[in-house]
Formats: C-alpha cells, sequence, structure tokens
C-alpha cells in the first residue's frame, strides 16, 4: 500500500504572451480596433473585458491539465461540462501486487495529520480495502468486479481540457471555501502556476481563505 500527495501538471507547454496576443486579437475583431494592438496592449483590452464579464473571448484558447488525486475529487470535476477528460479506469487496471498497476495507491487526505487518530483509522480502513481487493483478485475476480470495495481515497489520473473561460469558472467554484477541502488542495495548486504562466487572465482569481 502506498500513500502518496495529489499533484498538477499542465500538460501544454504555455506561452502565456502568446496567449493574451491570440485573444487580443480574436477580441478586436468584434470592434474592427485592430488597427489599435500595440506593445502590450493586450494587456489592457483583456483585463477590460473581464471587467466587463465579456468572457467569451477566452474560449479560443485551451489548456489540458493531468491530476494526480483521488477518485472523490474526479467525481466532481466531472461535474464541470465544458471539457474533456480521460480518466484511469479501474476496471482496467489491476492494483494487485502482480497487476500492471503494482498495487493500490491511495492519497493522503489533506484534512488530518499522521498523528491524528482520525488519520489512524482512515489508515486502517484503506489497509482493510487493500485485502479485501487482492483477495478477491486471488479468487479469480476480475479488477472490474474487486474495485467494488476500492474507496473514494484511491489514487487516479485524469486528463483534463477546457478553454480558459471554464478554466476560470472551475477555479472560482473550486477554490472556494464551500469546495471540498480535497478539490480545493488541487484547485489551488493549479491557480498558482496559472498565475505564473499566463498573464491577466487569472490575476482576479484568488485562492479564498475560511
Amino acid at each position: 500500500m502506498r500513500i502518496i500527495e495529489p499533484s498538477v501538471e499542465i500538460m501544454d507547454k504555455l506561452d502565456g504572451k502568446e496567449i493574451i496576443r491570440k485573444i487580443e486579437l480574436a477580441g478586436r475583431v468584434c470592434y474592427k480596433s485592430e488597427g489599435r494592438i500595440t506593445e502590450g496592449s493586450a494587456e489592457k483590452f483583456i483585463r477590460n473585458l473581464l471587467k466587463r464579464g465579456h468572457e467569451s473571448v477566452l474560449e479560443h484558447e485551451k489548456i489540458t491539465v493531468r491530476f494526480i488525486c483521488d477518485r472523490g475529487v474526479t467525481h466532481e470535476m466531472v461535474r464541470h461540462r465544458i471539457a474533456s477528460y480521460s480518466q484511469e479506469s479501474s476496471r482496467y487496471c489491476n492494483y494487485s501486487p502482480d497487476g500492471n498497476q503494482h498495487g493500490i495507491a491511495f492519497i493522503k487526505p489533506c484534512f488530518w495529520t499522521e498523528d491524528q487518530p482520525e488519520y489512524k483509522l482512515w489508515l486502517d480502513a484503506m489497509a482493510a480495502c487493500e485485502k479485501a481487493y487482492n483477495d478477491l483478485i486471488a479468487m479469480g475476480a476480475k479488477p472490474e468486479q474487486a474495485r467494488d470495495v476500492l474507496p473514494n481515497s484511491l489514487k487516479t489520473e485524469i486528463v483534463m481540457t477546457a478553454n480558459l473561460r471554464e478554466w476560470r469558472h472551475f477555479l472560482k467554484l473550486r477554490t472556494a471555501p464551500a469546495a471540498h477541502p480535497q478539490i480545493r488542495e488541487v484547485a489551488g495548486m493549479l491557480l498558482k502556476q496559472l498565475h505564473k504562466e499566463i498573464p491577466i487572465v487569472f490575476d482576479d482569481i484568488e485562492e479564498e481563505t475560511e
């Protein structure tokens, strides 16, 4: 049994300046103001679009992200409609020691520390799930049958592609205090990366504290 931390990886090689240049060019078609494009004009133009709520122009650019998280988190992710998903399949992945995943990994919960009794109880439950799964596989069960004893804490990988407007929507919802702590954890990781990679587009979104 492996206990691992969640992680986030932007799979695109992002050129933030080129992204906002293309957004400005697409947006200025609406006003036929392409002649007003200058060095540095994209940031001001996009900032004004966001201020007025004219975010449809952001749909011309997309980002693909790989999340390593637990399956409970992905149940919430896939509720975002305007996106494409590819997820690790527990039907076809064999999590037994001799299977194609070489054992079971669980995502460490961010809301308990290792010295808390709640964490110890959770750890015992994961060990029981692992034993039940391995016993079922040893008895001849298929992975798609044995997976019924696996918990939300099971590690999974999901690749999500969405346009910038939908990523803004995702991040506003999933970094808010009302969001589940574990989806807030990975959404916050992504937001920090996007703040560094792309000027302006995500600057007005900050992870809220409770």
